[in-house]
């Protein structure tokens, strides 16, 4: 992450546009980083500023046109990727007609986004694949749930020559599995294997051995939760149910759990379907006030994990500037016009580049997921920073906060291990 891969893909498309190797080329990536991000990096190199570039983003009208307009490049966000397929490849009869796929290479950016083997988008790929020259995927964290989600981004490679022609196979040849069949655990000698067989295609690049960066300041805020909210929690956690005067809640799974215990440790949970919250303290709030106070000088971006959250945060803070889909708001906050910008991970946590307008980050809500941990907080500490970066993370001090903390430390050291191997 942060290596200039945008940059470097495009000069090895217009290498092999200039020499006819390709005729056309697809790119898939998030919505945001499709309608701004390749574009704009196309134009600010010299070598690269003749590059004809077609953003099929939004309604099916605009795609469409975008589609039929010539071009050398079409942009495209991941979520079409099953239309597109479809609108170029699908029968009335049902059936695909492969012969009618025009791109002949196929760039995925942040490739980890088709990690599951079950979506859609990777089963609509995984038709084109045996018609596309080129396959080229890119991203900063290829495995953030560890050596699972590596079979289908290798199989987008090489049609399962590495890793197995399916998942069941791949799972049943290097992973051991409880006894109900959930928890995997990679056998002795899965992760060399691995490491082994997908070497011959991998190019992995880490930013400490190209460039020297600014610091990156890591520093835990401890949350003290007052004790009947305490008291609360701690009886949530053991009953999966508690009653708030007229709402009562209740998790039915572990999954509902987890994300109601990251409620209560931010400050609100939600009490029914639509989304209607109980404030039970302002903890989290107090501590990004004092963050804010303490560095007056210092533009923040705020990493928020429920829109819960998101109400109470522009409430206490109504200067907050919430990010948009425009580019011309990337390019105010970049120009250290917008104080505090308010981003969910999901949503920014690819792609975009916003050294330019802080080095101070702050987790108000923490979340279970490596990768966009690590992109979001890429956003800040990549090329292009000057200075020290500083990322907060407001820790509710008991709490599920804690152990998200210790998984996310685990994930990064398989990740990284992984990414050490395939130099």
């Amino acid at each position: 992450m942060g290596l200039g891969k945008t940059v470097s893909t495009l000069t090895a498309l217009s290498d092999l546009t200039d020499s006819f190797t390709i005729n056309r080329t697809l790119i898939i990536g998030p919505l945001r980083v499709a309608n701004t991000v390749w574009k704009q990096e196309s134009q600010k190199w010299a070598h690269t500023q003749g590059l004809t570039i077609n953003i099929a983003t939004g309604t099916p009208k605009n795609r469409i046109a975008m589609l039929m307009r010539p071009s050398e490049i079409v942009v495209i966000n991941r979520e079409n990727i099953v239309w597109l397929v479809d609108f170029y490849c699908k029968t009335p009869t049902g059936q695909y007609n492969l012969d009618k796929w025009p791109f002949d290479c196929v760039i995925i950016d942040e490739s980890s986004s088709f990690k599951s083997a079950k979506s859609q988008r990777f089963k609509a790929l995984k038709r084109i694949v045996p018609k596309t020259d080129y396959m080229v995927l890119l991203t900063g964290t290829p495995s953030p749930n560890g050596l699972i989600d590596l079979w289908s981004q290798a199989y987008l490679i090489d049609m399962g020559k590495a890793l197995g022609r399916n998942m069941t196979a791949y799972k049943q040849r290097y992973f051991d599995s409880d006894y109900m069949g959930y928890a995997l655990t990679p056998k002795p000698s899965a992760k060399e294997n691995i490491e082994r067989l997908i070497q011959p295609y991998t190019l992995s690049m880490q930013t400490e051995d190209y460039l020297e960066l600014p610091a990156r300041i890591d520093v835990t805020v401890e949350i003290d939760v007052p004790a009947k909210v305490m008291s609360a929690y701690n009886e949530f956690q053991k009953e999966l149910y508690i009653n708030f005067g007229d709402d009562d809640v209740e998790a039915l799974s572990a999954a509902v759990l987890a994300n109601k215990l990251l409620q209560f440790a931010n400050g609100a949970v939600y009490v029914d379907e639509q989304k209607n919250y109980k404030t039970l303290y302002d903890g989290k709030l107090d501590a990004l006030k004092d963050i804010i106070d303490d560095n007056p000088n210092e533009n923040i971006l705020l990493a928020y994990n429920y829109k819960s959250d998101l109400e109470r945060i522009l409430a206490k803070f109504p200067e907050a500037v919430i990010l948009g889909k425009e580019a011309s708001q990337i390019e105010e906050w970049n120009a250290g016009k917008i104080k505090l910008l308010v981003c969910h991970p999901a949503s920014a946590g690819h792609g975009l580049n916003l050294q330019a307008g802080a080095a101070t980050m702050v987790w108000f809500g923490l979340n279970w997921s490596l990768e966009l941990y690590q992109q979001f907080c890429k956003r800040l500490h990549r090329q292009g920073q000057t200075k020290p970066v500083k990322i907060f993370h407001l820790v509710a001090t008991g709490t599920i906060d804690e152990k998200v903390m210790t998984v996310l430390g685990d994930k990064e050291a398989v990740q990284s291990s992984l990414l050490t191997a395939l130099k």
